[in-house]
């Protein structure tokens, strides 16, 4: 018997059988969040993204607390407490479908919850953390600023004292669920450095208009944090971090979610690929049969699974505690540029349809457009990961 006999057949889907690096758990996770996103976004999300909206956006927040997957690597307080690479797998699955459902799912555990969970008083993750892994509290993250989005040392929302309370003054500019949310963690400059205040979004002086005409992450919400004196007790301020460290803390670790996500706008995009090369037929044959396009499939393929290894790999060093943030800078850089062009080269195979959204392809191209730079430019990492190379600092 020859030994290519006992080998496992090849599978397309997973050509370099990736699978067989995960645990039974871990598939149960993913086969439960990617059928949630079959039953609940698939059927819907063309429609959503042509009208701007995300209509029922509350109850998919709960149906997504139902399965665990609102703080899901976070312990406690009613949180699934589930692996790095767990939650990697169902932010790729999500993403899939829409990365607007994958940025509502970020952004509530990700940014907000985490900053909680990690800096707040016990009084706040007992008072938040419970109705927001179960969604019944959306959550928003209030740092990027109209003039300051990838400086946020130089924010101008100030937060004063006056007496034993605190005054926010300010304005934050792209804020995710920023006009459903019950709740939002915002980050102010002070007297004593930088500081996150937790804010229920019905106090005196909140508004969140939310933002329009958008041509990119269509079916998501996207606002404006507008604080206008808004008066806070003592309790508000997030008391286990100051300085910078706080956020970006926090926006490393949603990183580390897109890294997986951007993975899955792509594998749907070159799943649409393969399905309208085999079916679409050009000269007598489906165009599938000839040498460029099978040239561009596997081109696809190999930037595909060589991005979902690279963020396995990244889980697993998150998992272990031994993840560092230059290596996030590293996969989101790496996985979002070419999970972009996947998307362009997906769209050449469908010719003129890949414009139609009877496909998915223009929507996730699109949307990535914004993932690209959103939590971090292209040129961020660059330099991130510029300095770790030489020691040395262009930032300035």
């Amino acid at each position: 018997m020859s030994a290519s006999s006992t080998l496992p057949p090849f599978d397309p889907a997973d050509p370099l059988g990736i699978d067989d690096l995960l645990e039974p758990e871990d598939l149960a996770v993913r086969d439960t969040v990617r059928a949630w996103a079959a039953d609940r976004v698939l059927p819907y999300v063309a429609e959503w993204y042509e009208s701007g909206e995300l209509p029922g956006i509350r109850e998919l927040a709960r149906e997504l607390g139902s399965i665990g997957a609102l703080g899901m690597s976070l312990t406690g307080y009613g949180c699934a407490g589930a692996s790095a690479v767990q939650y990697g797998l169902a932010c790729l699955e999500l993403e899939a479908a829409d990365s607007g459902i994958r940025s509502l799912v970020s952004v509530q555990g990700s940014l907000a919850m985490y900053a909680i969970h990690r800096f707040g008083s016990e009084e706040q993750k007992r008072e938040w953390l419970p109705r927001m892994a179960a969604g019944e509290v959306i959550g928003c993250f209030g740092l990027t600023e109209p003039d300051h989005g990838s400086d946020p040392a130089s924010m101008r929302t100030r937060a004063k004292r006056d007496g034993d309370d605190w005054v926010l003054n300010g304005r934050k500019m792209w804020i995710t669920n920023g006009s459903v949310a019950g709740v939002a963690v915002v980050w102010a400059q002070t007297d004593n450095g930088i500081r996150g205040f937790v804010v229920p979004t019905d106090a005196p002086g909140f508004s969140a208009p939310e933002i329009k005409h958008k041509w990119s992450l269509r079916a998501s919400v996207t606002s404006e944090l507008v604080l206008d004196d808004v008066r806070l007790p003592a309790t508000a301020v997030l008391p286990e971090v100051t300085g910078l460290r706080g956020p970006l803390s926090c926006l490393s670790h949603a990183r580390y979610g897109i890294v997986w996500g951007a993975m899955g706008a792509a594998r749907s995009s070159f799943e649409a690929a393969v399905d309208y090369a085999k079916s679409r037929e050009q000269f007598g044959r489906p165009i599938g049969g000839f040498q460029l396009t099978q040239a561009k499939l596997a081109d696809m393929a190999v930037e595909l699974h060589k991005g979902i290894l690279l963020a396995h790999h990244l889980g697993r060093r998150m998992d272990a505690g031994r993840l560092r943030p230059e290596q996030v800078s590293f996969g989101k850089l790496n996985n979002v540029r070419e999970a972009i062009e996947i998307c362009r080269t997906a769209r050449t195979i469908l010719g003129a349809n890949g414009i139609s959204l009877e496909y998915p392809v223009m929507r996730h191209a699109t949307n990535l457009e914004s993932v690209l730079t959103y939590e971090g430019t292209v040129e961020m990492h660059q330099l991130v990961l510029g300095k770790a190379l030489t020691g040395l600092d262009a930032f300035r």
